[in-house]
């Protein structure tokens, strides 16, 4: 895999150009000197200066009092969910939201919490919703205690709230005694496409979980935003969870850059992403394309047509795509590649339309459904939850292609 940056390979490796996340990306040169330069100390005993650094600045961002570093957002997340509630309590989030898909079961194994599921428009859920959805105070029901919102959404194809939305939600949720966490793992594709920033979004919420680790480009790492008493709680908790590292200076460095130097270029991200529906939406094997909002391009497959083939052709071109659901692929951009890379992808579309290599040979794999509108999402999760369904990793596995070897994909 590689791209316009050039972090990847060497001179005579094989190109790959993968689309299956922007979790793939890997650092840049000026990152990685970032890193190798940093000071590091014991964060577990608190004596890491750029981990305190970090800390300290994505805090001030989004006007907080502090924040935590954690080594995943699902880890961010749960942390979030654990210290708001107790055991027995009831969340508000969406049908198809990271937190109750795609995160192991984690808020009834870590918290004892009942999800409580809204439809949702791409992801996103309204204060309207939430009031209905808030229960009265009785012995019968669960105490309903947190409402969780996701910005971007990644099963919403990259859609994300308005300032206004965001507003209104918070407003209820203050009104009702009810806190309200913000899992903001491609937060800053917001922040970019729809012109609001931390200093707006940071005070609607209690809590707010942050990604560097996708169009962010580092190899790893979220944030944990909220009041020195949420922080405080939330530090015992990721103790508790086994996340406290030791010298990961290093990997806050990368963080430091990325907070500094690659949030404006997500505008190329979802330009290229655009791009790619665009074409897309031309194409006779694709039954159709969700609206591309950021640099999320999600589209169904066309009746007669082999989800599974496409993958692979693609594959055999040295391209990899992701299986969001049966019949549904993915594609996402981010800083491993430029615009050359997606016009070799667009040419290679081209090419698999013209060939007919996806065609497929029966309709046993289900692709008669597949051609539905995918403007909305809330109803495609089925019985349990199919998300995904074959695991990226499974869809394009193969020795020769990066991520073979893994064994259950990514949700991300």
């Amino acid at each position: 895999m590689t791209g316009a940056s050039g972090n990847g390979s060497k001179a005579n490796a094989t190109r790959w150009i993968d689309l299956r996340s922007d979790t793939v990306t890997r650092p840049t040169p000026d990152m990685k000197a970032a890193m190798m330069d940093a000071e590091v100390g014991d964060d577990v005993w608190g004596d890491d200066p750029t981990i305190n650094e970090l800390q300290a600045y994505a805090a001030q961002l989004f006007g907080k009092e502090a924040a935590l570093f954690c080594p995943s957002g699902t880890m961010t997340n749960q942390i979030a969910i654990k210290v708001h509630t107790q055991p027995g309590d009831e969340l508000i989030c969406a049908d198809n939201a990271h937190i109750y898909l795609y995160e192991g079961g984690g808020i009834a194994f870590n918290s004892g919490v009942q999800p409580k599921l809204l439809p949702s428009d791409r992801g996103r859920i309204s204060a309207a919703q939430i009031a209905q959805s808030i229960n009265m105070e009785d012995s019968h029901f669960p105490t309903t205690r947190l409402v969780c919102l996701e910005n971007t959404a990644n099963k919403g194809g990259g859609a994300y709230y308005s300032l206004e939305e965001m507003e209104a939600i918070s407003a209820l949720c203050r009104e009702r005694g009810l806190r309200l966490h913000l899992d903001g793992a491609r937060l800053f594709n917001a922040f970019v496409e729809a012109g609001y920033g931390p200093a707006e979004v940071g005070p609607l919420f209690d809590s707010i979980s942050i990604c560097l680790s996708k169009g962010l480009g580092c190899p790893v790492g979220s944030l944990l935003l909220g009041s020195a008493d949420f922080i405080r709680r939330a530090h015992r908790t990721r103790k508790v969870l086994g996340g406290g590292m030791r010298q990961a200076g290093f990997l806050a460095a990368a963080g430091l850059y990325a907070l500094r130097n690659n949030v404006e270029r997500l505008r190329d991200d979802h330009r290229r992403a655009r791009r790619l529906g665009t074409v897309l939406s031309g194409l006779p094997f694709v039954g159709g394309v969700a609206p591309v909002d950021t640099n999320i391009a999600i589209f169904t497959v066309a009746p007669g047509w082999d989800p599974k083939a496409i993958v692979e052709s693609l594959k055999s071109r040295h391209i990899l795509i992701s299986t969001m659901a049966p019949g549904v692929l993915r594609l996402v951009t981010h800083l491993d590649m430029g615009d050359d890379d997606i016009e070799a992808v667009v040419q290679a579309l081209q090419q698999l339309a013209a060939t007919g290599e996806g065609k497929a040979a029966a309709a046993a794999d289900g692709t008669k459904a597949a051609g539905s509108a995918v403007g909305t999402q809330g109803g495609q999760n089925g019985a349990g939850g199919c998300g995904y369904g074959a695991s990226p990793a499974a869809v394009v596995s193969g020795a020769a292609a990066p991520g073979a070897n893994a064994g259950t994909g990514t949700s991300d």
